[in-house]
């Protein structure tokens, strides 16, 4: 009898040792929120499947016991534990039993950031996110996008693009400045040897493209002006909504009655505006009245059912469900011009404004999220870049990093 104890024991002990997981908890413990997620995307790249463990503990990650996943951890300063396999039972019992669900990560998507050529890398909050997480993306802009390059990749991201060929209703403050006229000059140029007339012609043909990506089944994330200034140029399809002061010729001055909001992704019944002066493209951008750096708003995520909606909720993991507010020329959008068949990821109180959203579009999809950077309030032109080691735990751009992950993950049934 002592011999088939000793015998049950060993058994047991090397069944837990079998059963081995790292998990890398992504709470309030966690050293480095930004670096667990390139953790996990290299993870997936050498062939592992990661397990997403929706809702438990910020959404943490559960890896097998390989000594890879273990040194990148390290490398990249990640908390980690290693549990065994009893632990690991105990967690999907709590998660059987609570809004949680399990997600399996199979397939490193490949990316790509749709971005000027002349754009520093620290001018955009993904790009700057992708770098520090060390997860690797390809650049494409206009010629590759005309191309039919998209079907490369899956999971494209639009850098604060103005898609109305507007340069982004610089215009009033900044068309004296250098920055301004070579931005101008690029877009320009890039028209002439793409064989178009107008830079508004060419956006929109570059939108026309997305969209046709993510209807054939791509996932498309857009920050900032892009957001908003997509929808714009697809409502305006087939009418001038562009002032002779961008593209040479006059605006048709019956276009806001020409818009088709069936053309557009998110948002609906809203109005273009159509003086150069103002910086604003439509009523679909919120302002907030009173801009301070000392004193930012916040916005709250949403709560939703793990098991039922696993998309939106893999899209709002996070530590904290109240996220301090950042500006950009796109900051918000007013709740009455989204489109009712959208989800609503985040809003503010008084709910008649939304910060972050998502929904179908054929066989894709698409994620839009207000404002320029999630660590820097108000981001004027010129401000200097925002280092990320000193935002190690920012809550704003895991709203970013949880939209690379998206595309690699499948609903899985677990058993305890």
């Amino acid at each position: 009898m002592r011999k088939l104890a000793i015998i049950l024991i060993i058994l047991v002990v090397a069944s837990s040792a079998f059963a081995q997981r790292v998990l890398i908890y992504m709470d309030l413990n966690q050293r480095d929120h930004l670096k667990a997620y390139g953790v996990t995307y290299n993870s997936l790249r050498e062939g592992f499947n990661i397990e997403w463990l929706l809702n438990y503990r910020g959404g943490s990650f559960l890896a097998p016991m390989e000594q890879k996943i273990v040194d990148l951890c390290r490398l990249y300063g990640v908390s980690y534990e290693i549990i065994d396999g009893a632990k690991v039972a105990a967690i999907y019992a709590e998660i059987e039993e609570s809004n949680m669900e399990v997600v399996l990560l199979e397939k490193a998507p490949k990316i790509a950031v749709y971005t000027p050529p002349n754009t520093h890398p620290w001018d955009d909050a993904v790009t700057l996110a992708l770098t520090y997480a060390e997860v690797p993306y390809d650049k494409i802009w206009d010629e590759e996008v005309l191309a039919g390059r998209l079907g490369e990749y899956d999971w494209v991201h639009l850098h604060h693009e103005d898609f109305t060929g507007q340069f982004g209703k610089f215009y009033a403050s900044y068309r004296n400045t250098l920055w301004y006229k070579q931005e101008v000059a690029t877009n320009q140029e890039m028209a002439r040897r793409l064989g178009f007339t107008k830079v508004s012609d060419l956006k929109l043909a570059v939108a026309l493209k997305l969209r046709d990506y993510v209807a054939g089944g791509g996932f498309l994330f857009a920050m900032c002006s892009a957001t908003e200034t997509i929808d714009v140029a697809l409502a305006g399809r087939n009418v001038d909504i562009v002032p002779a002061e961008f593209d040479g010729d006059p605006i048709d001055p019956n276009a806001q009655q020409k818009l088709n909001y069936d053309e557009c992704f998110a948002f609906h019944n809203f109005t273009i505006e159509t003086n150069p002066l103002v910086y604003s493209h439509s009523s679909i951008d919120y302002k907030p009245d009173n801009i301070s750096r000392m004193q930012p708003d916040y916005f709250y995520l949403f709560e939703f059912s793990a098991k039922f909606d696993p998309v939106p909720t893999m899209l709002t993991q996070n530590h904290v469900n109240a996220i301090k507010d950042f500006l950009g020329q796109n900051t918000a959008f007013v709740k009455e011009f989204v489109k009712p068949h959208s989800i609503i990821l985040a809003s503010y109180k008084g709910d008649n404004v939304v910060k972050y959203i998502h929904g179908n579009y054929g066989k894709g999809t698409w994620t839009f999220y207000g404002g320029h950077d999630p660590e820097d309030y108000t981001h004027y032109v010129g401000d200097p870049p925002t280092d990320l080691n000193l935002h190690r735990q920012s809550p704003g751009y895991r709203l970013i990093l949880n939209n690379i992950l998206f595309p690699a993950a499948q609903k899985k049934e677990h058993k305890t």
